[in-house]
């Protein structure tokens, strides 16, 4: 049963059991390095673990850490998978799995959700008709409030301020706001850039060497955040009543999925209508696997405040140190219930997709 040990203390330790683990497992193992650099001046990279064919038909892809310090969560996930949730299962000619690992790994070693240039990756993977400009409608109102510009304090009245400006303006416009992504301040909140990533280029080489003849993709994407504490929701591209929506509920449960509003999505640059795009709308499904840890507003403060602290405290100040545990806190709890509670959802989530796409049964 997997349980907490699964969680890694850091970025090296993530990366080294990852790599190991699927050496041990027999899978093709691929290292691609970032040029930025870690705390420590260690190299940084995105690793991937492929068990099965190249050439495979179908294939499911468990990738994690695309929100950085995120990662701590989805790497456990994939190490669980890899040490103990395959059982004896090897993989038939026409089926694949696929595992990415620390998609943003600078944000992961500097506990930082955010890349290195500050950017938001789930906001950066934009279609080739949408702009790098531009702020969501209203975010001039509320741009001073999430994004000061003024070192962090003890004191910081953030949370009745932004429950005023939210009896104003009606329910919880800001946290709507500050997700949507913006792309014209570069030190603010869910800055989605002004060019593709690092990761983006990256992937762009790769796809179609990794995923080129593959007739069908289901992707689950980790991360942690989103929804009740210790459990998941599986955040879709869909409206209700699509038809892939129909058919994730029947594999996954229609319970645990969050459909995209009726009127359309307004965010921009998401990871997965990106690949999409990129590998075809007719062969490629994903989803966002989103474990719960902290409520919205908590985790917005908790975003503002170390994004603060970065920008414009000082790296000693107690103040910027207590910012950077509320992120912590936020998204990689220490918490070994959570911790085991988080593990366990994952990995029966991994076998259900290798079971519904593949046809796979652990006991193979």
């Amino acid at each position: 049963m997997p349980d907490a040990s699964a969680f890694s203390p850091d970025y090296l330790a993530a990366r080294a059991r990852f790599r190991s683990s699927a050496l041990a497992r027999g899978a093709h193992l691929e290292h691609h390095p970032l040029d930025a650099l870690g705390p420590d001046g260690e190299d940084l990279s995105i690793d991937m673990a492929r068990l099965g064919s190249p050439d495979a038909a179908r294939v499911v892809v468990v990738s994690s850490g695309l929100h950085g310090i995120e990662g701590f969560v989805g790497s456990a996930v994939q190490a669980a998978v890899l040490e103990e949730a395959l059982g004896n299962w090897r993989p038939r000619q026409d089926a694949c799995l696929v595992l990415l690992h620390a998609l943003n790994p600078w944000g992961m070693a500097w506990g930082r959700r955010v890349n290195e240039s500050n950017v938001d990756l789930n906001r950066n993977f934009l279609l080739p008709d949408q702009s790098w400009r531009g702020l969501p409608a209203g975010y001039g109102e509320v741009d001073a409030l999430l994004n000061p510009r003024t070192p962090p304090s003890r004191f910081d009245p953030f949370r009745p301020r932004a429950w005023l400006h939210g009896l104003k303006r009606g329910a919880a416009p800001i946290q709507s706001l500050a997700a949507q992504g913006q792309y014209d301040r570069a030190r603010g909140l869910f800055f989605g850039g002004s060019a593709p990533s690092p990761t983006g280029v990256l992937l762009r080489e790769q796809l179609q060497r990794w995923f080129g003849p593959a007739e069908s993709i289901l992707h689950l994407d980790l991360h942690a955040g989103i929804g009740p504490r210790g459990r998941f929701v599986l955040v879709t591209r869909h409206p209700a009543g699509h038809p892939a929506m129909i058919r994730l509920g029947s594999a996954f449960g229609a319970e645990v999925l969050v459909p995209m509003p009726d009127e359309g999505s307004t965010v921009r640059g998401e990871f997965a209508p990106w690949l999409a795009h990129h590998l075809g709308d007719d062969r490629y499904e994903g989803v966002v696997v989103e474990f719960g840890t902290v409520g919205p507003m908590r985790l917005l403060s908790a975003l503002r405040a170390e994004n603060q602290a970065h920008h414009h405290g000082d790296p000693a100040d107690p103040a910027t140190e207590r910012a950077k545990w509320k992120l912590q806190v936020a998204l990689n709890p220490i918490d070994t219930r959570w911790r085991r509670r988080v593990v366990t959802h994952g990995v029966r989530l991994v076998q259900r997709a290798l079971q519904v796409h593949l046809g796979a049964t652990m006991s193979d």
